[in-house]
């Protein structure tokens, strides 16, 4: 998908949820698609994904239908978008697919599998003890997996520097083949899409 295609997708979403079509919560993703498209240059299908509650681009650009990305977003699973059949899947709950991901590193390691895991997480979750656990033990185990920290500066309604007391991030300015870390600015609040009242 283009960068122009993935916009328009999450500003249709914007429009369904801010009318009242959906009923669920959504997070929105913009700011970032070139980021987006370039990592997933390198993802095969054989791949797997792991996501947060903001995993529309994910979804979209692991190959997901965008018809069946949108059905599931109304249907009240914006936050939790799984296609087994393309290797992709998202959880609510904040670090949760961290040792889910980490697991499935190990399969593949086991296996000696042809496969990688990509896991994407926030800035917030970057800071909990359960992404730097996760992180280490794929490190000291060299298993085939890469970490994504896309910082977007909004942990709900609090600041992650501030809420952590740290001028700069633990891994702000990571580049090696463990994770990468982005900044973004989007137009979004963290849920919702800035019309309706949302958490």
């Amino acid at each position: 998908m283009t960068k122009e295609e993935l916009i328009a997708f999450e500003e249709e979403i914007a429009e369904l949820f801010n009318t009242g079509k959906i009923r669920a919560p959504v997070h929105l993703y913009f700011g970032n698609e070139e980021e987006m498209i370039g990592i997933f240059r390198t993802i095969r299908s054989q791949d797997w994904v792991f996501c947060s509650w903001r995993s529309h681009y994910q979804c979209l650009l692991k190959g997901v239908p965008k018809e069946a990305v949108r059905e599931e977003i109304l249907a009240g699973r914006s936050i939790s978008l799984c296609f087994p059949e393309h290797r992709i899947y998202s959880s609510a709950i904040v670090g949760g697919v961290l040792p889910i991901a980490v697991g499935a590193a190990m399969s593949i390691q086991r296996r000696g599998e042809d496969a990688k895991v990509y896991c994407f997480l926030g800035d917030m979750t970057a800071e909990t003890g359960i992404a730097h656990e996760a992180i280490k033990y794929s490190r000291t185990h060299r298993l085939p997996i890469h970490f994504i920290v896309e910082d977007n500066a909004k942990s709900v309604c609090t600041d992650t520097r501030e809420a952590w007391n740290l001028p700069r991030l633990s891994f702000e300015g990571a580049a090696d083949e463990y994770i990468s870390y982005y900044q973004y600015d989007t137009k979004y609040p963290h849920a919702g899409a800035g019309v309706r009242v949302q958490f």
